[in-house]
Order: C-alpha cells, then structure tokens, then sequence
C-alpha cells in the first residue's frame, strides 16, 4: 500500500505541475517548473506507469508544455527501455513517448538531447542504443531549418566514434551471430542517412550549379569513415549459408550514396598525398591523411576485386593506367600487418596484374578474338607487333602467336596473298616471335604457352613453305632463329629438366627420412615458394613441370628434323 500511495503520488504530482503549466504562457515557464517536470516524469517512468506518462503527453492542452520541457525526459526514458523486456507492454509505451517527444519537443532542445545519450553510450550497450534513438534523430533532423548539415555531420560523427572501439565480426559464425549487433547496426545507420541523400539528389537535379555543398561534405565524410570502419577490416567474401551478407549490403550502400552524391569516381582516381587537410597542427593533419590512405584504398579494393559500383566505371582507361593509380592503395594496405587488410592488399595486386578466373579468361580471350577480327591485314600486323612488345603474359602471346600463324595460312593459300604476312614485313614479326626473352635463363615452365606456340609456327613454317619459294623468308633468316630461339632453348631446356630432377630427387630422400609421407613441407622452384602441400603433393607438381619439358622438347626434336630433312632434300637436288 505505502508503495501504490508512492506511485500514485508520483503520477499526481506530475499532474499537478502539468496543470500549474497549462494556465502559464510559454515564455513564463521558470527553471523550477522544468526541473519538478522531469523529476515527476523520472518517477513515473521508473515506477511502472510509463501509460499514464503517455496519456500526459498525447494530450493536446499539455503541446506547448511537453514542446518546450519534453526532451528532459529522453535519459530516463532509455534507461527504462532497456530496464524493460522486449515483451513488456512498459517497454511499448515507452517506445511510444519516445516517438512522441520526437514529434512535438523542440527540435533543436531534443537533439541535443538524442546525441547526448549516444555520446553516453558504450560497450555492449553502444549498437542497441545508437539503433534505438536513429528513428527520432532523423525525424528531429529533418526539422531543422538552420545548420541541419551541421547537425547531421555531428550526429553521423557521435554514431561512428561509438561503434568504432567495436570489434568487426569476421568469421561466418561471428557475422551470423552478431553479438554486439554492429552488423545490423551499421545497416541501420546507413537508412538514417537516405533522406538527407535523397535531399542532396533533388537540389543537384535542380541547378547544375549546385552550391549548398554543406550537405554534401557530410554525407562524404561519413562514406570515408565507414571505408575505414568496419570495411577495411570486415570479411568481404561471399560466404556460403549466409544469404545477404551484412557488409555486402552495407558497402553497397556506401558505394551507392557515393555514386548518388557524384563522388564515386573522383574518388577513385584521388591520389591520397594530393588531399591537403585543414589542420594547423601537423600531427593531426598527418591523422587525416592516413585515414584518407585506408578509405581510398578500400574503396579501390571494393570496386576492382568485389566489384561494387563497377557497372558505373567508364572502362576508357587502359590497364597500365589503372594499376599505375592503384599502386598507392596496393602500397598502403600491404604496409598493414592485420590480415584481414593485407589480404585485400594481395587480392587488389592478383586484379590488377593477373586474371585468376577461368571463365573470365576464357571470356576475356573471346573478346580480344572478336577484336582482332575487326582489324585489316595491316592493322592486324601492326596490333600483333605491339602485343608480343607490351603484354608481358606468355599466355597473351601465345594466342597472338597462334593468330599470326592463321594469318599465315590465309597468305600462303590465297591465290593473292598479302604482303604483311609474307616476306621482309613477316621476318620482321619472325624476329618477335621465335626468340627467347632472356636466352637460356628464361623460365620455361612460366614461358610454355609461348614457346610452345612459337615452336608450332616454325613446324609449320618449314613444312608449309618450300626453300625453293621462301614466300615467308623464314629460310633466309633459318641461321637467325637457331642462333636467337632453338639453341638457347636446347640449352634452357637442359638447365631445367636438370633443375627439376635434383629436387625431385631431394624430395625422395626427404620423404624415405620422414616418418610419414603426408608430412607438410615447402619447396622452392626457380625462385618462387611454393604453397605449402605434402610431399607427394609436391612431388606431383615438379613431374607435372617435367612432362611439360618433355612437350617442348619433342616438339623442338621435331621442328630440328623438319628442317635437317628440307635442306637435305635441297642440297642432294643441287648434287
């Protein structure tokens, strides 16, 4: 009974005080008033009767009282819903006057208010309370008249230097549970921000000369943030069992309010040492910069490895110009040592200079044929010249060597053959082909594709054109290309085959000595270690490399009979 009599004295000293404030004018409203107000409404909501709290503020004689002292309440009023269970009706109405006082308080009092609870916040509360009160942060942003970009910038700042201490869930059953509920948080925040962007489209839309950029600044410094936190060091990969990765979604998001804002693509090609901060103190400049490093980085790693936003990318740029621009985002994210971020280093350098996936290889070389085609005789001549001088990939120029050998063929079968396949112009492209890049020491295993093309035109050089006719020339420059291709060859393959025998031979003795042959070792072949794998493992890599020896070799046999038996031929005609 003494604690009903509490309670009831509570709810009627709030009363009390509402109906003293109801007969005053607003600007006759006295500290007093507004202290008794928010102590009567602490009790209320700590004593259980958040309802009768409710009817209080959803009446219309109280607008004007609860507009000018409402927002007092916001602190007890999210200790109370946190106190509460999810089921509780209390909790219900609490949320219910917490949706109210974003209606009717004072925009300016109650967002003070909001960020100061987020600022307050921390630890495992941090994501609950930051996802509790974005609902009536935006609406109370969207009031404002004056210096919303100001308060929006510092609302998105007190939300990320909340969750930023917060660790990044990064294996599958860590972003499956989510237990600090960062994920879901992060996602959340990013729909806080749709309005302000849509906001920012519409006045972009009106005037090409759009000049309100203060909006925008924001919304930009929020999208770098989150660059650094969490995607920098989230998990990225598409997971299996996890249908909509939360970081996907959310880097999408960021990529697209970017895109919206029209700051993707300048983005991407800022030079991170070309952004000049504006600190007058060093040290924090030098904070800046770096951060600005990590953003830009991650999102060169987004858009070229995990493809976000890449349907927007003009694709005007040549490759060597993109790695070129790229090679500062490589250099910043391998000087990391976290592995989640000197993975994604790896992975940009892998995109940048190799194409891993088959299909898109395969897919790639489809194109390249079909461009190729488009070309003239002379004009196939001359991109063939500069592909075997600038692509640097023995399988590119292989396929360019398979298509100077088609091209050939057309020639030499037509009853008008061209002159840019034949003759002193054909000699000329022999001399790019049928040569070792680095003599005797070039590596054979990685140049194979290459070598092995190079051997399949010289066969069919030599039996396709007779010495007598010599429509190709490659008999006048036979001494050339034994000097500059065939005899560094026999002599390379040698060095290899000898190579590969000795570790195949090493790695026998070191399994016979080992205990078991699943032992897990590494070996390093013509400089490079491989990855880690048994023994066996191994061993079948290096008999795979001598096969391939074998290949060159038989085919090399092959070429130098071919040849021994069409001069053979000739000289016992002139006998």
């Amino acid at each position: 009974m003494p604690e009903q009599s509490q309670t009831i004295m509570a709810v009627d000293e709030l009363q009390a005080i509402i109906q003293r404030c109801q007969i005053l004018e607003e600007a006759d409203f006295r500290g007093e008033d507004f202290s008794l107000f928010q102590v009567a409404g602490q009790k209320c909501l700590e004593d259980g009767y958040a309802a009768q709290l409710l009817e209080v503020i959803q009446n219309e004689k109280n607008k004007v009282i609860i507009k000018n002292m409402g927002w007092n309440l916001i602190s007890p009023l999210v200790r109370c819903i946190f106190m509460y269970k999810q089921e509780d009706d209390k909790r219900e109405h609490c949320l219910k006057i917490l949706d109210q006082l974003a209606q009717l308080c004072n925009p300016k009092e109650l967002f003070l208010g909001l960020v100061e609870q987020i600022e307050q916040a921390s630890g495992e509360q941090a994501c609950q309370t930051v996802m509790l009160l974005l609902q009536p942060l935006q609406t109370v942003l969207l009031k404002l008249q004056n210096k919303k970009a100001y308060s929006l910038g510092l609302s998105l700042a007190m939300i990320m230097n909340q969750l930023t201490p917060l660790p990044v869930p990064y294996t599958k059953q860590q972003i499956q549970e989510d237990k600090l509920g960062l994920c879901q948080c992060c996602n959340a925040v990013v729909d806080f921000t749709k309005p302000f962007v849509n906001e920012v489209i519409k006045n972009m839309e009106k005037s090409s000369e759009y000049n309100d950029m203060e909006l925008k600044e924001e919304l930009l410094k929020f999208c770098m943030k989150c660059l650094k936190y969490p995607l920098l060091t989230a998990q990225l990969e598409q997971l299996e069992g996890i249908e909509e990765h939360p970081f996907r979604h959310f880097a999408t998001e960021i990529i697209d309010i970017l895109w919206d804002i029209r700051e993707l693509i300048p983005l991407v090609f800022l030079h991170h040492k070309s952004i000049s901060p504006h600190w007058k103190n060093q040290e924090f400049a030098d904070i800046e910069r770096k951060n600005s490093a990590d953003s830009l980085a991650c999102l060169s790693y987004l858009m070229f490895v995990q493809h976000f936003g890449i349907d927007c990318f003009p694709m005007v740029f040549s490759p060597s110009y993109l790695l070129q621009c790229n090679m500062t985002h490589i250099e910043v994210l391998l000087k990391r040592t976290e592995e989640s971020m000197l993975s994604k280093g790896l992975d940009l350098v892998k995109v940048m200079t190799l194409c891993p996936i088959e299909h898109l290889r395969k897919k790639s070389l489809h194109i390249l044929q079909l461009f190729i085609d488009k070309f003239d005789t002379e004009g196939k001549y001359t991109l063939f010249r500069c592909l075997l001088k600038t692509s640097n990939h023995a399988g590119v120029e292989g396929y360019i060597i398979k298509n100077i050998k088609d091209q050939i063929h057309l020639s030499l079968t037509r009853a008008c053959g061209n002159i840019w396949f034949t003759g002193h112009h054909l000699i000329s492209l022999l001399d790019l082909v049928l040569l070792l890049p680095e003599g005797a020491e070039t590596d054979l295993l990685q140049n194979s594709d290459r070598i092995m093309a190079s051997l399949n035109l010289l066969r069919y050089l030599v039996i396709k054109d007779c010495e007598s006719d010599n429509q190709t020339g490659v008999w006048t420059t036979l001494a050339k290309i034994e000097q500059n291709f065939l005899k560094p060859l026999h002599v390379g393959l040698n060095m290899s085959k000898a190579h590969y025998e000795a570790e195949i031979k090493n790695k026998k003795e070191n399994r016979r000595e080992a205990h078991s042959s699943n032992t897990v070792c590494s070996v390093t072949v013509s400089g490079e270690k491989m990855p880690a794998m048994t023994t066996e493992m191994q061993l079948q890599v290096l008999h795979s490399a001598l096969f391939t020896f074998d290949l060159i070799e038989s085919v090399l046999a092959r070429v130098e009979e071919l040849i021994e038996v069409k001069i053979k031929a000739v000289m016992d005609e002139n006998s």
